[in-house]
């Protein structure tokens, strides 16, 4: 049987595996069944594959078959360094005919008496996922055909790593905005609140979210925030910036200082980040509300016998952009008025400008129960649409004398 004809067998069940057979197992196990096939097919000792992170620049060991050591021992190689570094690099297979000091930085390889490896780059359009390599004890030569079938192999596994994070990322993400947003809102004497939270469709959970708590001398605090991006990586930000706002809430009762305070830790501990924040502080009488606006939509006040508007308050530039020093604003509250604090993705579409929006929210908030107003508002802007973005609505009323 010549090389080809035997390579051209391994193609089809390869394909075979990755394509049907594994298509009932999770990204995890499809990587751990597909590497153990490569060991066989190939007659290796060892395989192993190392997601790719771009911000640090650094490939970590995720699974590994015959040298599983690799992942228990939590193994990191950087980016050019040795020899799953240099495959990575150059994004090209690299054979090494001798393991040691010299040619690779990972002590497991040379310990597990590895004498061969080839190392294949797993990428996805422009992308580098990770890197897939084997190694042999014995002396041995890797033919074309070898190569271009560990190449295929790199290809399905990008596909399962991409998967693997992308369903990780949703479910932490998903599991940490539940765990703080606030799952019952607070009782607080002279005042009434109902909120909704939807989780976009597209692309995924983002970093959108409400607060409210109560600070010294009977205020409370209400909170609307809005981290750009999605992902795992804006809900971790926005529980950062949800824990540091309610700190500097208690140092200060001036809402734009609290804001200043959110924006210089943004900068100093998160450069590049970016969020929308409105923050807005009750007195113990509740007659009134200070509010600063760091980029995001101004509420909307209905006081009974009067239009809906929205408050007129100066909006300064968002969290994590240099500005002009932040202002505050105090706007009254009169007996049985009503506040809605709402993200963008309530009022964005893509078939229509956000000014539509607006007006058809402003439409709908009334001096209401905040309950009704909630559902009102949820009927009108969203109806059977699933929502594209991540959307958050807080309403609060100031109780009737």
């Amino acid at each position: 049987m010549s090389g080809t004809s035997t390579a051209d067998e391994r193609l089809q069940v390869l394909e075979a595996i990755t394509d049907t057979a594994l298509g009932h197992l999770g990204p995890d196990k499809v990587i751990a069944t597909i590497l153990a096939r490569v060991r066989e097919v190939l007659k290796v000792d060892t395989a192993t594959v190392l997601r790719h992170d771009p911000d640090a620049r650094l490939l970590q060991a995720i699974a590994a078959s015959g040298i599983e050591e690799e992942v228990f021992q939590d193994v990191r190689i950087a980016v050019g360094a040795g020899f799953a570094g240099r495959v990575a690099a150059e994004r090209r297979p690299v054979i090494l005919d001798h393991v040691d000091e010299t040619t690779v930085v990972n002590s497991l390889l040379r310990e597990r008496g590895l004498r061969t490896m080839l190392g294949v780059p797993m990428v996805s359009g422009d992308d580098l996922i990770g890197v897939l390599h084997v190694g042999s004890v014995t002396q041995r030569e890797f033919p074309e055909a070898d190569v271009e079938l560990l190449r295929l192999v790199a290809t399905r596994l990008a596909l399962a790593v991409q998967l693997e994070v992308s369903v990780t990322d949703r479910a932490a993400a998903s599991a940490l905005q539940r765990g703080l947003l606030p799952g019952r809102l607070p009782t607080v004497t002279g005042m009434q609140f109902s909120a909704r939270y939807v989780p976009g469709t597209e692309p995924g959970v983002g970093g959108d979210w409400y607060d409210l708590f109560s600070l010294p001398g009977d205020r409370l605090g209400i909170v609307m925030g809005d981290v750009a991006g999605h992902g795992l990586n804006a809900a971790v930000i926005m529980g950062r910036l949800r824990s540091a706002l309610r700190a500097y809430a208690l140092e200060s009762d001036d809402p734009a200082e609290v804001l200043s305070k959110l924006d210089q830790k943004v900068q100093h501990f998160e450069p590049g980040a970016l969020a929308t924040v409105v923050y807005g502080l009750v007195p113990a009488s509740r007659d009134s509300v200070a509010i600063s606006l760091s980029g995001h939509l101004p509420p909307i006040l209905a006081v009974p016998g009067l239009p809906s508007v929205f408050v007129d308050v100066p909006v300064d530039p968002p969290i994590g952009v240099s500005g002009p020093p932040r202002r505050s604003t105090v706007v009254d509250l009169p007996p049985g008025a009503v506040l809605a604090f709402y993200t963008d993705g309530l009022v964005e579409r893509r078939d229509h400008l956000i000014d539509v929006g607006l007006r058809r929210l402003a439409g709908v908030v009334t001096p209401d129960q905040p309950g009704v107003v909630c559902a009102r508002v949820m009927a009108a802007l969203v109806g059977s649409t699933p929502a594209q973005d991540d959307i958050a609505l807080l309403v609060a009323r100031r109780e009737q004398d």
